[in-house]
């Protein structure tokens, strides 16, 4: 059953008492390159989801795009990079799959999985080849091998992981738009239920016949043999917020618990008091029914004067969640500053990794993850 985020719930945010990301003082930049930007991360996980062993590596996969001085650019350059964690630094190894003949314009998020050498990778066919700058977007898949040393290579071609339309989705076709009011068909991200070892793509999505524009949902494909079918979405959002980002699924202790990420701007008016964080649901099947954590659904928060500092967070099995580095410093900044000084304050890295504990429906943020 598809199960609902309300006003109700939103309305129980209590500012006062929210868990806080600890305020970021640094960009740190060490074994990135310094003429990219950096964001939307997800690790190479197991079928279990937990942070893989890539023979001794810590294999991540974020966004990347040129530095063009105007971080609003990156979306419509972005390419998937592998970045190595090591003792608390990010070293950039590059662009994940090879430069060939595809029907999209760019990469978006998604999720990865290592089965034995096998890698595959889940994400966002953004745009189309044809012409430049859309808002169009497919799930897409490829499939390589590790090499010896744990890196990936040998991908096969990019496919549709979903080819159908479905009538339970809104259709994310429009090639005009504007960033948090487009419609989304995007961010696969790979589960495996423990209860029947079925696999799934949980991303995030529109509802379709909606009753307000305001129709942000969790949407969820089971596979078929080589195929993934869709499935009524397992949580909408409809008349509350028009975008559910980075949906996925841990499983915890028995439960199941759905997380996304969203802005203020994104709720519908009236609701936008509710920060920029990290949200999520738990429920004791993967089809629900799903209940809000923390009462509201609200998890972590930026902080209060920083409201911008970091985004797109994504947890793994373990509760380690990342995220990146927006806005930030923003508290030195006068309320004159020209649009151009606001970009010089883009972070464009990971930000520090976080870890949460869970008992049921509370979830809270613990401490800073150490390497």
């Amino acid at each position: 059953m598809t199960s609902v985020w309300t006003a109700h719930d939103v309305d129980k945010i209590d500012l006062d008492r929210v868990d806080r990301v600890p305020v970021i003082t640094e960009a740190q930049r060490d074994g990135l390159l310094d003429d990219r930007v950096y964001w939307d991360m997800w690790p190479i996980q197991d079928p279990d989801g937990r942070i893989a062993d890539c023979t001794g590596r810590e294999l991540w996969m974020a966004l990347s795009a040129p530095d063009r001085g105007d971080p609003s650019l990156r979306h419509f350059e972005a390419k998937i990079r592998l970045l190595e964690r090591k003792n608390q630094s990010w070293l950039d190894i590059g662009d994940v799959l090879p430069d060939q003949p595809v029907p999209y314009e760019r990469e978006w998020a998604g999720s990865a999985l290592k089965t034995g050498n096998r890698v595959s990778l889940y994400f966002t066919a953004a745009g189309t080849v044809d012409r430049s700058g859309g808002y169009q977007q497919k799930l897409f898949e490829a499939h390589g091998t590790l090499d010896d040393d744990g890196l990936p290579k040998d991908w096969t071609r990019p496919a549709p992981s979903i080819s159908a339309h479905s009538p339970l989705y809104h259709a994310a076709d429009a090639h005009e738009g504007e960033a948090g009011k487009i419609k989304a068909f995007r961010d696969p991200a790979y589960f495996r239920d423990p209860a029947d070892g079925q696999e799934y793509l949980v991303f995030t999505a529109s509802l379709a016949d909606a009753q307000s524009e305001f129709n942000g949902a969790v949407g969820i494909a089971r596979r078929q043999g080589n195929d993934w079918i869709l499935l009524p979405p397992i949580i909408h959002a409809d008349g509350v917020n028009n975008e559910l980002e980075r949906a996925h699924v841990v499983f915890h202790e028995g439960r199941y618990y759905a997380f996304w990420a969203t802005q203020s701007g994104t709720f519908s008016p009236g609701l936008r008091n509710a920060p920029n964080g990290l949200y999520g649901m738990v429920s004791d099947s993967l089809l629900g029914e799903y209940r809000p954590l923390n009462g509201s659904g609200l998890v972590l928060a930026n902080p209060s004067d920083e409201p911008l500092q970091t985004y797109s967070w994504f947890v793994s099995r373990e509760l380690i969640v990342s995220s990146f580095v927006d806005h930030w410093g923003l508290t030195t900044m006068s309320k004159q500053q020209k649009p151009e000084d606001l970009a010089r304050r883009f972070g464009g890295v990971p930000a520090p990794l976080l870890r949460l504990q869970i008992d049921v429906d509370r979830c809270e943020l613990v401490q800073l993850e150490p390497a």
